[in-house]
């Protein structure tokens, strides 16, 4: 053979040789000279343990007055508003004088007539008496007269009962926060007008709005947590009302939630959670779940140190937790950190050994 040729194979000869050297030197090895154990993972687990998790739906909204602790007040009779004694968003005790009405010139000359007409019909009386007894006037012409009377008396009390006879003061008839005020001092209102509106602070209530698919779930009584936006701290509180329609403007369904007293001011914003059942099955924390390349839900579990993944369907979800069922091993554990570098028959390390009482 030409010596050309056997240069070049003899040098790829000693390099491969080489090479392969390199790679025996470089690969791990036990005490006892066997090939490394196939890689584990460092992982930490927690016990499998059936339950049951609270579903719930969530609304938010405002805190308001219960239709039982609000109150309107108007105008009994056209009136000048002469002084306000309260503030908007004010609490007042009961009989606490809230606005002074003077009666308006319409008022007082509407009083003025009622007081005229009794005196003339009280004196149509008396001289109707008179001339019966001279023969110049009939029964029935007395009884006409006494008519008049009585009618012209009750249009004067009428009218002094809702102040029109002078100065009238309207009092708080329970203990209340003042929620609106209309009223301006020098105003000329109307009979009916409303002046301000009253809240019992016993009687507030928080109304949310659920979206339809879910509001057929909420009934009355259910109970609920209700947290302040941006707040930590719930409250409890349980469901008085649900709509059977959905709002206009919102597309969703007014649920209204009791709250303790004292607990909420009005018209503060409020998130309410409210329990309408329990799901039973496997509670486990949310980061055991894992997701695969399909899409389809899953755990790892730790059997013996070897790790298995459990296909599993998600029942519900709250907070930090899910409930869910499949065909798990009850008396194996989850592996929580590390389980998504796990495939199925890989061994696992764990992060603390005295985690799982001997067995993995």
């Amino acid at each position: 053979m030409n010596r050309r040729f056997l240069l070049p194979a003899a040098a790829a000869a000693i390099v491969l040789t080489l090479a392969l050297a390199v790679m025996l030197a470089l690969r791990p090895a036990h005490a006892d000279g066997s090939a490394a154990a196939k890689p584990t993972v460092l992982v930490t687990l927690a016990p499998l343990k059936r339950g049951r998790l609270p579903h719930e739906v969530i609304g938010y909204g405002t805190v308001g007055p219960a239709s039982s602790g609000r109150k309107m007040v108007m105008a009994p009779v056209s009136a000048v508003v002469g002084m306000l004694y309260v503030r908007l968003g004010q609490q007042v005790p009961k009989g606490a004088p809230l606005i002074r009405l003077d009666p308006s010139a319409t008022t007082a000359a509407s009083y003025a007539q009622a007081s005229s007409a009794l005196s003339v019909a009280k004196h149509l009386v008396q001289s109707t008496r008179k001339l019966m007894v001279l023969h110049l006037a009939t029964r029935q012409q007395l009884a006409d007269a006494q008519k008049s009377e009585s009618d012209a008396r009750a249009a004067l009390v009428a009218l002094n009962a809702v102040g029109a006879g002078g100065v009238r003061t309207v009092r708080a008839p329970f203990s209340a926060i003042v929620t609106t005020l209309t009223a301006r001092p020098g105003e000329i209102v109307s009979a009916g007008t409303a002046l301000l509106d009253l809240a019992s602070p016993g009687h507030l209530v928080l109304t949310v709005g659920v979206v339809p698919a879910q509001a057929g779930e909420v009934n009355a009584d259910d109970p609920a947590k209700v947290t302040l936006v941006g707040g930590t701290q719930p409250v409890a509180g349980r469901v008085l009302l649900r709509g059977a329609v959905a709002e206009a403007d919102t597309g969703l369904v007014p649920v209204e939630i009791s709250l303790p007293p004292g607990s909420l001011l009005p018209e503060e914003m409020a998130e309410a959670a409210i329990t309408t059942h329990e799901m039973e099955g496997y509670v486990v924390p949310h980061k055991a779940l894992l997701v695969d390349e399909k899409g389809a839900p899953y755990v790892v579990q730790a059997s013996n140190g070897i790790a298995h993944k459990v296909p599993v369907r998600v029942l519900d979800a709250n907070g930090a937790r899910d409930v869910v069922s499949g065909a798990l091993d009850p008396h194996a554990w989850l592996v929580l950190t590390g389980n998504y570098q796990l495939d199925d028959g890989m061994r696992i390390r764990l992060a603390d050994p005295k985690q799982g009482g001997g067995r993995q």
